[in-house]
């Protein structure tokens, strides 16, 4: 019987945070989605932020952390042969630039 308690409260609690955390806004307008990154990137100021589009390696290099001048050297030849970044997104697909260092550095990268 305890059991059958504790797994109803359950559900019932999750059933009423997901109802709420889906509800439209008071104003009647559906709140616009974030991506990750623009979430990340309300975190740091943003004079601490770097262009991926327009910096130097030496600026990614000291800017970002875990990247050092050959890896942002690899960023700005990407960028030189493929175009601009649409994303920031777009940067896992530098050689050299895993997930993990990606996500890391998300607060510190704009286009």
């Amino acid at each position: 019987m305890k059991k059958l308690i504790t797994i109803t409260t359950l559900a019932l609690s999750l059933a009423g945070f997901s109802a709420g955390a889906l509800a439209a806004p008071a104003s009647g307008k559906a709140a616009a989605p974030q991506s990750v990154a623009s979430l990340a990137a309300d975190s740091v100021p943003e004079s601490e932020r770097v262009s991926i589009n327009s910096a130097s390696a030496e600026e990614l290099a000291h800017m970002l952390n875990g990247i050092g001048v050959k890896k942002a050297q690899s960023i700005v030849s990407y960028r030189e042969q493929h175009g601009a970044f649409k994303s920031v997104d777009d940067l896992r697909a530098v050689p050299g630039m895993g997930n993990a260092l990606v996500e890391r550095n998300l607060p510190r990268l704009k286009l």
